[in-house]
């Protein structure tokens, strides 16, 4: 018998401030590289034209060799939670959503922590439609950004008791450069709205993880007072220095990556390993911290690569005693 925590007890007590035992949770909020790993193609990519033609008993082989696939990522990269993506053809559909949690729980019972997508705010897909609206019209541009919330707050309670642990709202708000808005309209346009999504998933029950590229730095307090329980993926393509963000916020908010996935592509194998390095130097401090690298693992990243620090992670990764 042992009473070792699971990788999902240690994501959720990283998530909460505190130092897990042994290895520092990881994981990536997606993992592309399948077909390279294991032959076969990321739910996300896969196309299902014909779903709601298929038999039943043909779709449910279909969820369930996406849920294995989901498993196997996790258990050979050590994951510690599984952030699930549906094909385009069945996107949002809440039943699904719930399939595939109970189907993963089936699988792996209660070792990995489960998110999915849960953002409703503003951010840089909207940039082009809000240019001229926020000048012309912003309080209809309010209304709209206060309905979408509410409507993701009522998808989430329809998710209640479903398995899922947390949301990870993955609007990007930034350049390198910058927030797409300036700090101070964002404060009017996004701040309110993302604290109030928030507040309605913690009052549920969920974990949130806000996602984020580019440069938070002149907006990073608002996202910090929103209180979500972490940032990701605190991008040093954008000047985001973790060793900084943890000395001023990291008793405040778990801090999830910065292993710069710039490097991961057109880097040496040793800036590879530096930044990983540097990571999780500043990151493991005091707790608080899930390694993961400055975006996901896209298509196109060599896996080597990607094995590569996660050769760093296990040598380093470690908390004594």
């Amino acid at each position: 018998m042992t009473n070792e925590s699971t990788p999902r007890q240690n994501f959720i007590t990283a998530l909460e401030g505190g130092r897990p035992s042994g290895l520092v949770p990881h994981f990536e909020l997606v993992f592309f590289l399948t077909m390279e790993a294991f032959g076969k193609v990321h739910p996300a990519h896969r196309s299902y034209h014909q779903w709601d033609q298929m038999e039943e008993k043909e779709r449910e082989l279909h969820r369930r060799d996406m849920a294995k696939l989901y498993v196997d990522t996790a258990e050979r990269f050590g994951h510690s939670a599984i952030f699930i993506h549906l094909p385009g053809q069945i996107n949002g559909r809440m039943e699904e959503f719930r399939r595939m949690a109970e189907l993963i729980r089936e699988l792996s019972g209660d070792r990995y922590f489960l998110m999915k997508h849960g953002d409703a705010t503003l951010g840089l897909k909207s940039i082009e439609s809000l240019s001229y609206r926020i000048a012309d019209e912003p309080e209809a541009v309010k209304a709209e950004a206060r309905q979408r919330v509410e409507d993701a707050i009522s998808a989430a309670e329809t998710m209640r008791n479903c398995g899922l642990d947390g949301l990870a709202l993955c609007s990007d708000y930034c350049f390198n450069t910058g927030p797409f808005i300036s700090p101070s309209r964002f404060s009017e346009f996004v701040t309110p709205y993302l604290d109030r999504l928030i507040r309605a998933y913690r009052d549920l029950g969920y974990y949130v993880i806000k996602h984020t590229d580019g440069n938070i730095m002149p907006i990073i307090d608002q996202l910090v007072q929103c209180r979500p329980h972490a940032l990701h993926s605190l991008d040093p393509q954008g000047g985001v220095d973790i060793a900084k963000v943890k000395a001023q916020y990291g008793r405040q908010v778990c801090l999830i990556g910065n292993v710069n996935c710039g490097l991961l592509d057109t880097g040496t194998d040793d800036e590879c390993v530096r930044s990983a390095e540097y990571a999780l130097k500043h990151g493991m401090s005091g707790g608080g911290y899930i390694f993961s690298t400055s975006n996901c693992v896209y298509t196109g990243m060599r896996l080597d690569r990607y094995e590569l620090i996660l050769d760093v992670w296990r040598k380093l990764g470690r908390y004594e005693g």
